[in-house]
């Protein structure tokens, strides 16, 4: 355990107290402690990345856990904006959808031996998912709120499909070279192979 990790744990128990926050009709001043929750739960995203590279504590739980906390808090919060019709349905199963696809990859390619870093359109739609999710909070006191919220929903969906696309040609890349691989390391123990009875003979 050390502090980048802790963040991440952190972001992971955020997540119940937003959505009882969320849910809750008659909660008091609803709207900003729901979105100075998720306000934290973003800072805790950035600092532990920068903790872990400055401090030197990337580590595999934290490269496995930190993307598993921003998908149970994003996914939580639209599902549950789903039940209060502030979210389109189509919109979250694209986003959610996208979530469980890449995180199958990655564990694929981890389970191989590889790891397949976060991508710049998977940060940029994590950015812009927050944006989408605090503009929706604030739609009952900013006007404006609501069209930048349908401005960063539209563009998170366009971030989704196209990262997707990124992750999966990775993931195909490093399956590939898998491959490759083992195929050569088979190649070569055939040929040794060959040579010792020859050799015998």
């Amino acid at each position: 355990m050390n502090v980048p990790n802790a963040l991440t744990i952190s972001r992971i128990f955020l997540t119940p107290l937003l959505l009882t926050v969320l849910l809750t009709q008659t909660f008091p001043h609803k709207e900003i402690i729901a979105v100075t929750i998720v306000l934290i739960a973003a800072a805790t995203d950035w600092f532990d990345g920068y903790l872990a590279r400055r401090l030197q504590q990337v580590s595999n739980v934290g490269m496995l856990l930190d993307p598993i906390a921003d998908k149970l808090l994003v996914s939580s919060v639209l599902i549950s904006m789903v039940e209060t019709h502030q979210v389109a349905a189509w919109m979250v199963v694209i986003i959610v959808g996208r979530e469980f696809a890449v995180t199958g990859l990655r564990s694929i390619a981890q389970a191989a031996g590889t790891t397949i870093a976060a991508s710049d359109l998977g940060k940029t739609k994590m950015v812009m998912q927050i944006v989408a999710i605090v503009s929706l909070l604030l739609v009952p006191l900013v006007r404006i709120a609501w069209l930048v919220a349908q401005i960063s929903l539209y563009l998170v969906v366009i971030f989704a499909l196209t990262s997707a696309v990124n992750y999966f040609i990775k993931f195909w890349k490093t399956v590939d070279m898998e491959v490759k691989q083992r195929k050569g390391r088979l190649q070569l123990l055939r040929a040794l192979r060959r040579e010792r009875r020859h050799g015998a003979v």
